[in-house]
């Protein structure tokens, strides 16, 4: 049994390069090379320990697949429990709603998906209407700039 776990808004706190999204046009090279300075959210770290003393860990992120070195050294560097990392295939701007579900249901086919622990409520709603039990993320404060990056962007 696996647990999934999303990395930024969970995990990792985003607030400090959601500027970089504010203007237009969006400045997406230097939102995702601000990533490696996240700090962690103490929460997210708590439950995905937790989680890990019970089930596999699987992150899945909407970061794209460009960001994997600086995701996996990101994750080590905090002590992470391990686990495989999924990002967003490059060019693909779906939703993450919609994203996230086709890859749980990847998942799904080599592995039993325990929990989806994820900060994006169109997410949570999405998982859940497809069968997946949802641990939603509230410890970070939602953003609309992130909220739209997400949704409407699909970019993270």
């Amino acid at each position: 049994m696996v647990a999934v776990v999303d990395i930024d808004g969970v995990v990792a706190d985003v607030r400090h390069r959601l500027h970089h999204l504010d203007k237009q046009p969006k400045d997406w090279a230097a939102f995702f090379a601000a990533a490696p300075a996240d700090p962690v959210l103490d929460a997210g770290v708590d439950a995905v320990r937790r989680l890990a003393e019970v089930y596999e860990i699987i992150y899945l992120s909407g970061r794209p697949e460009g960001c994997r070195s600086d995701t996996e050294e990101w994750l080590a560097r905090h002590a992470f429990p391990e686990g495989q990392v999924r990002l967003r295939a490059l060019g693909d701007r779906r939703p993450a709603r919609i994203t996230k579900v086709e890859e749980l249901r990847r998942i799904a086919e080599v592995a039993t998906v325990a929990v989806l622990v994820d900060d994006d409520p169109q997410v949570c709603e999405a998982a859940l209407a497809a069968g997946f039990d949802v641990l939603p993320a509230t410890w970070m404060e939602r953003s609309d700039t992130l909220t739209e990056a997400q949704e409407d962007d699909g970019r993270t």
